[in-house]
C-alpha cells in the first residue's frame, strides 16, 4: 500500500475508532456483569450435586441450559454494530448534539459543515471520557442476584444430608450384636458403632426419635437412616441387607469412617448390617399401617318417620376416629320424591369440615337433616351416609340411613275410615316380630359367630316368606300349596285326617278360637240346599251342549287347572286393600332378600316400611 492511500485510511479510521473503542468498553462491562450470576449458579449446582449425589442428571440438565443461555447472551453483546454504540452516545451525552454517527462516516462523503461537526466531536470525546465511562454499564442487579445465589448455595450446604446425618445421630448408639465368619484379622476394619433415626411421616405429626434397640416398629411410610462407623477406612463400603435386597451404605461426606443409608418403609422387614466377615444378628422392624377413619352413627336408627305434626328436623349425632388425624368430613344425602316411574332423585352434599381444622383423632359431629330446606314433601324420603377422610386422605363411609316423612293421604283412605272392621288379617300384624328378632340379633351381633349370625338371619328371612305367601294368597299369587289339592276329600280322609293348627287354615291366626261343632250341628251342616253358596255341581246333570263324558273330564282337571282370575279372592278386598296390600308385598320381598343375604341392617328400612303400610 502506497503512504498516501494509508494516510487516508487513517484519518478515515481516526473518527469511527472512538466510537467502537466505547462499544468495545461497554461489551466488557456487560460481559463481567453476566458471568458473576452465572458463576454463582455454577456455585449453587455444584453444591447439589455433592450434597445430593441422585440429583447428577437434573443437575446436569440445568447445567446445560444455563450454559447455552449464558453463551447466547455473550454472543449477542458482542455483536452489537457500531452505529448503535452511536446511538447509545447521542442518548448518553447531549453534548454530542446527535451528531455521533458522523465518526463513522468518511471524510470524503463530508461536506464541509459536517467535517467541521466530525471535527468538534473528536476534540469532545476525549474530555468525555476523562469523566467516567462514555456508555456505563450497572452492575447492581448482577450483584444482588450473585448474593442471593451465593446465600442460597451456603443454605444448600449447610442442609445435605451429610449434615443432617450429623445433626441427628446425637441420639445414642443402638446396640448390635455381631458375628466373624470367619474370624477376621485384627487389621481389618469392623463396625465398631451404630445408630438409627426414625423420621416418621408427615401424617403423622410424630418428631423423629431414636429407637432403644435393633428392633424397632415405626408408621409405615417412615424414613429411617442407618449410620456405621469403622474402626479404619475400609475400600468396600458396609451393606444393609433389608429383606432380600442387599443395599451398600454411601461414605458422609468429611468422614472417612462413617458410612449411611436412608430408605423408606411400607412393610414389615427383617435387616443385618454386614462389613466383610462381620454380620449382625437379625432384627425386626414391624410397619404400623395407617388405618381408615371408623365412623359410628349414635342416631337416629336405620329407619326414622317423621309422623305429621312433629318439627321436619333429624339430629344426627356421630363419633369419627382416626389413627393420627381426621381431615375431611361430609354428609351425603339423597332426596327421593314421587311415587312410581315418576320418583326423582336428587343429591345434596354438606360439608362438615368445620370443626377438623385442627386435624383431632377423635370428633364428634351434631348436623341436622331439615327436610324442607333439602325440598322433601309429605311421602318423601332422605337417604344419606357420613363421609370422613384423614389426613392421608383414607376415605370411609357409613352405612346408609332411611328418614321418611309421613303421608298421611297415603296412609289412612277414606274408605279405610268407612269400614266397619279391619279387613287385613290380623296375623299380617306379625311382622313386627320380625323387627324385633332383627333388632335383637343386630345388637347380638359383635358377639356371635359369623354363621350363626348368618344362619339366624336366614331363619329370619324365612319367616318373613312364609308371612309374604300368605299374604300373597289374598291376591291370586302363585304357591305350591294350592296346585293339585283335592277339592272333595273322601269320606275316609276327612275322618282320619287331623284337626289344622290355629294360623295355618284360618284368616285370622291370633283369634283361633272356633267352638267345636256338636254332633246335632254336624248333621245340620251336612244337610245342603241349592241357594245355601255351596257348589253342587257333582249332582247336577251336564250344563248346555256339554256331554256327560265332558262335564266328568272337567270335573276331574278342576283340581289342576291354575286360575289367576278367582272370583272368591277379588270379592273378598276392596281395590284399595290390594293396592296396599301389593305395596306391603313389595316392601317384604325386599327385606326377604336382604335377610336371606345376611344385610341385616339394610333390612330393617324395608321391615319398618312394610309394618307402617299395614
Amino acid at each position: 500500500m502506497s503512504p498516501a492511500v494509508a494516510s487516508v485510511a487513517t484519518e478515515a479510521a481516526a473518527p469511527a475508532g472512538l466510537v467502537l473503542a466505547a462499544g468495545r468498553s461497554r461489551a466488557r462491562r456487560r460481559t463481567l456483569a453476566l458471568l458473576l450470576p452465572v458463576l454463582a449458579a455454577a456455585a449453587l449446582l455444584l453444591t447439589v450435586a455433592a450434597g445430593w449425589p441422585r440429583t447428577g442428571y437434573a443437575v446436569a440438565g440445568v447445567a446445560v441450559a444455563l450454559l447455552g443461555l449464558a453463551g447466547w447472551a455473550l454472543w449477542h453483546i458482542w455483536q452489537e454494530s457500531p452505529a448503535t454504540s452511536a446511538r447509545r452516545l447521542n442518548q448518553q451525552h447531549p453534548a454530542l448534539e446527535d451528531s455521533a454517527a458522523l465518526l463513522l462516516r468518511p471524510n470524503t462523503d463530508l461536506n464541509l459543515l459536517e467535517h467541521l461537526q466530525q471535527q468538534r466531536l473528536q476534540e469532545r470525546l476525549p474530555a468525555l471520557a476523562a469523566t467516567g465511562p462514555l456508555l456505563p454499564v450497572s452492575f447492581q442487579p448482577a450483584l444482588f442476584a450473585s448474593v442471593a445465589l451465593l446465600l442460597l448455595a451456603a443454605l444448600m450446604w449447610w442442609q445435605r444430608p451429610g449434615a443432617a446425618v450429623a445433626t441427628a445421630a446425637v441420639g445414642a448408639p443402638v446396640a448390635l450384636r455381631f458375628q466373624e465368619t470367619p474370624a477376621q484379622p485384627a487389621a481389618a476394619p469392623r463396625i465398631v458403632e451404630t445408630r438409627v433415626r426414625v423420621q416418621p411421616p408427615a401424617y403423622t405429626r410424630q418428631a423423629a426419635f431414636t429407637p432403644e434397640s435393633g428392633s424397632f416398629r415405626c408408621p409405615a411410610g417412615s424414613r429411617v437412616r442407618w449410620q456405621l462407623r469403622l474402626s479404619r477406612p475400609s475400600k468396600a463400603p458396609p451393606v444393609l441387607e433389608l429383606g432380600a435386597r442387599k443395599l451398600p451404605l454411601q461414605p458422609v461426606p468429611g468422614d472417612s469412617l462413617a458410612f449411611s443409608r436412608e430408605e423408606v418403609l411400607a412393610a414389615s422387614v427383617l435387616y443385618r448390617l454386614r462389613l466383610g466377615g462381620q454380620v449382625s444378628d437379625d432384627y425386626s422392624i414391624e410397619v404400623v399401617a395407617d388405618q381408615a377413619p371408623v365412623i359410628r352413627l349414635i342416631q337416629p336408627k336405620a329407619y326414622t318417620l317423621v309422623e305429621f305434626g312433629q318439627p321436619p328436623r333429624v339430629a344426627i349425632e356421630a363419633q369419627l376416629k382416626d389413627d393420627y388425624g381426621l381431615s375431611r368430613a361430609r354428609l351425603v344425602a339423597t332426596v327421593a320424591q314421587g311415587q312410581g316411574e315418576a320418583v326423582k332423585f336428587t343429591e345434596v352434599v354438606t360439608e362438615l369440615s368445620n370443626g377438623l381444622g385442627s386435624q383431632p383423632s377423635t370428633a364428634t359431629l351434631r348436623p341436622v337433616l331439615n327436610l324442607r330446606a333439602l325440598g322433601l314433601s309429605y311421602g318423601d324420603e332422605v337417604y344419606f351416609y357420613l363421609q370422613a377422610w384423614d389426613n392421608r386422605q383414607q376415605l370411609t363411609r357409613s352405612d346408609t340411613y332411611l328418614v321418611q316423612w309421613e303421608d298421611t293421604t297415603v296412609q289412612t283412605s277414606a274408605l279405610d275410615a268407612s269400614l266397619g272392621v279391619n279387613t287385613a288379617p290380623a296375623y299380617f300384624r306379625s311382622q313386627r316380630q320380625i323387627i324385633i328378632d332383627t333388632e335383637k340379633l343386630l345388637a347380638e351381633q359383635s358377639k356371635l359367630p359369623a354363621a350363626t349370625v348368618q344362619e339366624r338371619a336366614n331363619s329370619i328371612g324365612v319367616d318373613q316368606k312364609l308371612l309374604r305367601m300368605r299374604y300373597g294368597k289374598f291376591l291370586g299369587e302363585e304357591t305350591d300349596e294350592s296346585i293339585g289339592g283335592a277339592t272333595r276329600p273322601d269320606e275316609q280322609d276327612r275322618a282320619t285326617k287331623p284337626a289344622d293348627p290355629p294360623g295355618m287354615g284360618s284368616v285370622v291366626a291370633e283369634d283361633h278360637t272356633t267352638p267345636e261343632p256338636t254332633a246335632a250341628t254336624a248333621k245340620k251342616e251336612d244337610e245342603h240346599h241349592e241357594n245355601d253358596g255351596h257348589d253342587h255341581s257333582a249332582g247336577l246333570p251336564a250344563r248346555a251342549g256339554q256331554s256327560a263324558a265332558e262335564a266328568r273330564t272337567a270335573e276331574l282337571m278342576e283340581p289342576y287347572m291354575h286360575r289367576h282370575d278367582d272370583s272368591e279372592t277379588a270379592d273378598f278386598l276392596e281395590p284399595a286393600v290390594k293396592t296396599k296390600l301389593q305395596a306391603v308385598l313389595a316392601q317384604m320381598w325386599e327385606s326377604e332378600l336382604r335377610l336371606r343375604t345376611g344385610q341385616l341392617r339394610e333390612a330393617l328400612p324395608f321391615e319398618y316400611r312394610a309394618l307402617r303400610l299395614l
